[in-house]
């Protein structure tokens, strides 16, 4: 197949890897001239995966209309805040049809949409699918096992992204809950910046497995109540997203969340991290659809204390802890 890959930072980087080496030919578009400089001199992205050679057949460009127009498939890996300007930018060059797979993960605060509903809106010719899971591009730029979901409306476009993306190191399932992986997988940072700040906080493994297990509560309800399914939120997008962002060394979330539990800003702890950290914009989101919703998210609520309303993160915990006894059920 001809894919394009909007995005040349470390997860589009590994994924354009990945592909490459599945024998698809890959042209990655970067808005970044010097970046795409660096990834034609060395096939190397020394910013954001160094160490993994790329793929000597992957194209590179600034000039985004090379990474769409004539592609059986368009890769959308651009970070969460940019994902509807660039679809924007290029919507006029897809085709009536086209494939276009998200894998950035996110829920757009001044909207409230997931990502694929963005991009929907932006691009509404274009078939538009997610493809999520457990998956630091650190590790699938190395080729170390990885599992993921692909999802779409229907699935026989789920089943081409498997086909497309699987090989002997990275399996891909596949679903029709759209909405179920994408809120996985956005709500999950935001429980990834709360099991960060206890670890800066110097806390134990115990308030770490607390703030996961009652995190993941926070996400299946918020998903049952917008039609997921609870299936999907305890699969790979959700309970599999949820484990790796919270306790990798890889993960940008847990890392800030580490750095405010320490006393940074999250201004500070971004700038530190040197990346986009999408909890700190999915937070507002997330609190705002619980509050539409009308269900009980105490961590996520904690959370965007701690971040936006002046809250240190010990107060955060101690309101946390002494909320109304409940019951688990």
């Amino acid at each position: 197949m001809k894919i394009g890959v909007l995005g040349a930072g470390g997860w589009g980087s590994a994924l354009a890897n990945l592909l490459a080496g599945n024998g698809h030919e890959v042209t990655v578009w970067s808005i970044d001239e010097r970046e795409v400089a660096m990834l034609k001199e060395f096939h190397e992205q020394r910013d954001r995966l160094p160490g993994v050679i790329l793929n000597n057949s992957i194209e590179y460009t600034t000039d985004a209309s090379k990474s769409v127009i004539g592609q059986d498939m368009v890769v959308c890996a651009v970070p969460s805040p940019f994902v509807r300007s660039t679809a924007k930018s290029v919507a006029e060059y897809v085709s009536a049809g086209q494939l276009i797979v998200n894998v950035s993960k996110g829920i757009e605060e001044s909207t409230l949409k997931a990502l694929v509903e963005v991009i929907e809106e932006e691009i509404p010719q274009a078939n538009v699918a997610v493809l999520s899971g457990p998956s630091h591009a650190e590790e699938v730029g190395r080729g170390i096992p990885t599992t993921v979901v692909a999802g779409a409306r229907g699935i026989e476009i789920a089943k081409t992204i498997q086909n497309t993306f699987m090989n002997d190191y990275f399996r891909v399932y596949t679903s029709t809950d759209v909405t179920g992986i994408e809120l996985g997988g956005s709500v999950k940072n935001v429980i990834a910046l709360a099991a960060g700040i206890s670890d800066g906080l110097g806390l134990g493994d115990n308030t770490k497995a607390a703030l996961m297990t009652r995190g993941m509560a926070e996400i299946m309800r918020l998903g049952l109540a917008m039609g997921a399914d609870v299936k999907t939120l305890s699969g790979l997008s959700g309970m599999g997203d949820l484990i790796v962002t919270c306790t990798s060394k890889h993960s940008r979330n847990r890392n800030a969340g580490y750095l405010i539990g320490q006393g940074k800003t999250y201004e500070e702890a971004m700038a530190e991290v040197k990346m986009v950290v999408e909890g700190v914009y999915s937070a507002k989101a997330t609190l705002a659809l619980a509050k539409e919703h009308g269900v009980d998210m105490p961590i996520v609520e904690a959370v965007n204390n701690v971040l936006f309303n002046g809250m240190t993160a010990k107060e955060a915990l101690t309101e946390l802890l002494n909320r109304d006894r409940k019951s688990e059920l």
